[in-house]
């Protein structure tokens, strides 16, 4: 389930014949010359219904903490992303707040909970998925990280995501412990292939913000060819895009 940042980017994957997409808050924020968690709920809803209207495909959304702290206004705002067209959102457990950087546990699962009353009321179906922080906000305690995904599986989560958990021993660990809700794993680095994360048990691998950043790689490092040596030399073998884009 890879990340597009935009309507180009998700037609392409549509086009390679990926079952299902997921946007990224990352790759999103930095089309608005924005860093990640820079953007507000009114853009992201936007974003949302230009890349759902671009794909036949499912996509999932990445809706961050759900633009609220309150449970209560969780629930109104993903209310609000249910009706762009989503097939399935994701709730975080992260503050922002550097020294204490993941909400208390109670209140964690109330909003997932929140989460799921919303998704219920609108008789949709989509997919929701709890989100576990620790590992990516400086909090990797293992053990913690599953109490909390075997919580939100209890609050109504459909499938739990822990990102940034890079070792077999921790997927193997977390799909163990919340069996049989279905694992999604982030691939950020080349650590593991689909294949062994199926032979894992993982269901889901999403990449999150690392296809927009892989593009960004090729841009920058061209750009800066340009401006620190006046020479043009990766201006080769490029894709025709046209192309890709040329019988919708």
């Amino acid at each position: 389930m890879p990340n597009p940042w935009d309507a180009g980017s998700a037609r392409a994957l549509e086009q390679m014949r990926f079952k299902a997409l997921a946007t990224t808050s990352a790759g999103f924020a930095w089309t608005l010359g924005r860093a990640d968690n820079q953007v507000t709920l009114d853009e992201v809803l936007e974003h949302l219904r230009f890349v759902v209207d671009a794909v036949t495909v499912p996509v999932n959304a990445d809706f961050e903490g759900g633009f609220a702290v309150d449970p209560e206004q969780v629930h109104a705002n993903v209310k609000l992303a249910v009706a762009t067209g989503i097939a399935g959102l994701s709730i975080e457990d992260s503050t922002g707040d550097e020294a204490n950087p993941l909400y208390e546990f109670d209140v964690a699962v109330e909003r997932v909970q929140a989460a799921r009353r919303a998704i219920d009321e609108s008789g949709t179906g989509v997919v929701l998925t709890g989100r576990s922080e620790g590992f990516v906000r400086g909090r990797p305690d293992i053990n913690e990280t599953i109490r909390r995904l075997r919580a939100y599986g209890e609050a109504g989560a459909d499938c739990l995501y822990a990102p940034r958990i890079e070792t077999v021993e921790h997927v193997a660990a977390i799909i163990t412990a919340v069996s049989p809700k279905p694992v999604n794993l982030l691939i950020n680095a080349p650590f593991m292939t689909v294949a062994e994360a199926a032979t894992l048990g993982v269901r889901r691998i999403s990449v999150g913000g690392t296809l927009a950043r892989t593009a960004w790689g090729g841009f920058l490092q061209a750009a800066t060819e340009i401006a620190e040596g006046g020479t043009f030399s990766r201006f080769e073998q490029l894709p025709n895009v046209d192309a890709l884009f040329s019988n919708q």
